[in-house]
This record gives C-alpha cells, structure tokens and sequence, in this order.
C-alpha cells in the first residue's frame, strides 16, 4: 500500500495526470492486497473457528477492521472514480475542474459512513467510535488502511502460522503415542501398574488438551520476534509440545528396555544363576581355607566367613516366576538390581578368600625367601657351613611345622638372612623385630 502526496497549491493539469496515475497504480496495489486477505486460508479459518481467550479478543478487532477496509477503500475508489470523471470532461481543463481536482486529490474530500459497533472493535479506530461519518483527505485514508491492513494481516497470518505449524505435529505425536501404548500394553506396561503407563495417560491428556487449545486459540501459542515489525514476525511457542515429545521418547525407551529384556532374560538369568554359584563356591572355599589355617598357622585372627545370602537366591526365583507369568517390566528393574548384587557379592567372596588365606600367603612368602636365600649360600660355596646350617634348620623347622607362629618364623628366617649377609660381608640386614639371638655363635 501507497502513501499520496501531501496538501499544497492548486495543482496544474500536468500535477492532476501524475497524481491520477499514482493513484490509480495505489487504487490497483490496495485491491489486491484486501483482495489477498480476503482470500487468505487463516482468515477463512478464523471466521469458520470457535474461538476463545486472547484470538477471540484479536479476531473480533480484526474483523471490524476489515470491514472498514473495505469500506474506506470503496470511499477510495469512488473518491478516485470522480477525480477521473472531472479530468475527463476537457482536455485541457479549465481552472475551476482545477480547483476542484486539488480539493478531491489534497482535501478532507472524502466522507466516510461511520459504524459505532465497528469503529468500537477496531482498536486503531476508538476516536472515532460512534460517529455516523468521517472525512478524510485521501493521505489521511489510505494511511489508516495501512494501518488497519497491517494490523489485520499480523493477526491473520500468526494464526495461520500457528495452525499450519502445531495441529500436525501434535497428531503426529499422537499417533506415535497411540502405536506406543499398544507396544507398552503387549509388554504389561498399563497404567496403575508401571510408571511409564502412568506416564502414557498423562501425555495423552496433555496432548488431546493442547490439541484444543490451539485450534480455538492460536494466538496463546506464538512467540513474537523481539523489534519485529513485520506482519507474522515471530514463531510458534511449542514449549509444552516439546517436553511431552521429550517425555514421550523418555517413555520409549524404558519400553525398548523392557523389550530387551524379554528377548535376553533367560540368558541374564543363567549368567545370575552362574555368578551367584562362582560366589558361592568361592565362600564354600574360604570356609574350608579358613580351617586349614586355623589348623596350620598359631597365634593368628582369621575372619569369619559367611554363608551365602539367602535374600538372593530368594529374588532370583522370583524373576524366574516374572518370566515365566510375562511380567516383563518387573522383571526389568529386578534383573538390573540383582545383576549388580550377584557381582557385588562374587567380588565380596572373592575378598572373604583372600583376607582367610592371607596367613598361608605369608607363610609361602617366607618359606620363598628362605629357599633363595640358601640357594645362595650354596652359589658362594657356604653350603656346609654348620652355623649358617643350624640357622637355616631352625627356620625350616618352624615354617614346616603345624600349627605354625608366622611371627616367630619371621624372625628365624631374619636372623638367617643376616648370618649369610655376614657370612658374604655384606652390609647387614637391618633388625625389624624383637631382639637379635646370638646364642649358639
């Protein structure tokens, strides 16, 4: 739309052709533009809608601009059509023709009837509510159609926008929940009984909801574009949308889960089943580790070891008995909590047989040592050496004997290591418990 040239002189014959031509192209742009309005798909949907909240505000104002549109542009148009009628009487027009084409072009020439129920829900129009006509210079009218086109057209285009953006992303949502309730129903996952089927119904509630909202107000649902002016600047809000999508895809895959776990849950039982016997054989060798060490080695604390964890085993028959009833999403939680039980308790026997052998550990570690180190008296030819024979003899003594006192067989196989260290002149090995025995040198 076109803005015409502002007051001035009695225009000549040569400024009433010009101005004539522009408003005739102006006349021709206003047309199609109300013309393209008219016929706009989201105008259409608005005047067939039920609408409610802030679009019904917005549309009731809309459509009252609308009509005055048309009236003002058929007051344009008449306006125009008598410019020409008395630019057609002469060729060469004379000054009267003149003076009354400037006052029709440049004046408050055009007269506008008034409609108080109109002019009240245009917001743009509320100076003029209730007044039975107005008049207008054709400057003034055309910039009131501006405005009201602008006004009208935002309103229209947004909740085009809007419905051409929301319904059909919402219906396809919809349709995805609806294949996915059936999926979580083939599973046992029902609402009342699993929280992703409580989770369903919600979605499904807020879905049908938002679907509502936005055919009967659109309006609710749009973000405009921060410092834009243009009309339909901005973007659908698909906030709520997005979160039940992203709860949707949350639920899927706790579905997914379940579904693995009816495809892998014989496996996963046979690996329970094997882990928890590794874990009780190992207990069952610890127990056995613990009497041993108990009967060979004196003066030592051997922890106690505890039998196998009947709460297991309990809860193993009862993901068997999920199994066998179907129960597929109680079989999925239990089967992960019983995995990392099963593994935790593998891992405990594990420590339980090592903390019980640890006594025989130490006794190898000593009697090692003391077999290197007559090696190596024997690599130096000291083998026949009595005193370093008669020490090497109390040691082995010790550590071959039953019960065994690890710590006073430590301390004999220390005084050995020191003799063949003076034996050999080396520096020797330093003193780490209990004093030296030098009888017998």
């Amino acid at each position: 739309m076109g803005v015409t040239d502002p007051a001035g002189p009695v225009m000549d014959r040569d400024e009433v052709d010009r101005a004539l031509a522009r408003l005739g192209a102006e006349h021709e742009a206003i047309e199609t533009s109300l013309l393209a309005l008219q016929d706009h798909a989201g105008r259409r949907l608005l005047e067939g809608a039920e609408l409610t909240g802030t679009t019904r505000e917005r549309w009731t104002a809309a459509d009252a601009s609308i009509t005055l549109l048309w009236a003002y542009f058929d007051a344009y148009t008449d306006a125009l059509r008598s410019a020409r009628e008395i630019r057609a009487r002469r060729r060469w027009s004379s000054r009267e023709d003149l003076v009354e084409l400037t006052e029709l072009l440049r004046g408050e020439s055009v007269t506008v009837a008034g409609s108080a129920t109109a002019t009240a829900n245009a917001p743009t129009l509320l100076s003029a509510a209730g007044r039975l006509s107005e008049r207008f210079s054709l400057t003034t009218l055309v910039d009131r159609m501006n405005e009201l086109y602008a006004t009208s057209l935002d309103m229209v285009v947004t909740a085009d926008a809007v419905w051409s953006a929301l319904p059909a992303r919402i219906d396809l949502l919809a349709a995805e929940l609806q294949r996915t309730r059936k999926l979580a129903h083939s599973v046992g996952v029902r609402p009342g009984e699993h929280p992703a089927g409580d989770d369903l119904e919600r979605i499904t509630r807020t879905l049908t909801k938002l679907r509502e909202d936005v055919v009967s107000d659109p309006l609710a649902f749009w973000v405009p574009a921060p410092g834009s002016s243009a009309p339909g600047g901005g973007r659908p809000d698909t906030t709520v949308y997005d979160r039940e999508a992203q709860a949707l895809e949350e639920v899927r895959r706790e579905i997914d889960a379940v579904l693995t776990v009816r495809q892998d849950a014989e496996a996963r039982l046979i690996r329970l089943r094997d882990v928890l016997s590794r874990a009780d054989r190992t207990l069952a060798e610890a127990r056995t580790a613990r009497g041993e060490v108990l009967a060979k080695i004196a003066a030592t604390e051997v922890p106690v070891v505890s039998g196998p964890p009947t709460a297991l085993q309990e809860q193993l028959a009862t993901a068997a008995e999920y199994r066998r009833g179907a129960q597929w999403h109680r079989l999925s939680p239990l089967l992960e909590s019983l995995e990392q039980k099963a593994e935790d308790e593998l891992l405990r026997a594990r420590e339980s047989l090592t903390a019980v052998t640890a006594p025989l550990a130490v006794r190898a570690e000593l009697r090692g040592r003391l077999d290197a180190y007559k090696a190596k008296v024997a690599r130096h030819g000291l083998a026949e050496d009595p005193f370093l024979i008669e020490r090497y003899d109390a040691a082995r003594r010790m550590l071959w004997s039953a019960p065994c006192d690890l710590r006073v067989a430590e301390q004999a196989v220390l005084r050995y290591q020191r003799s063949v260290a003076e034996a050999l002149g080396a520096p020797r090995v330093p003193q780490q418990s209990g004093p030296e025995d030098r009888r017998g040198e």
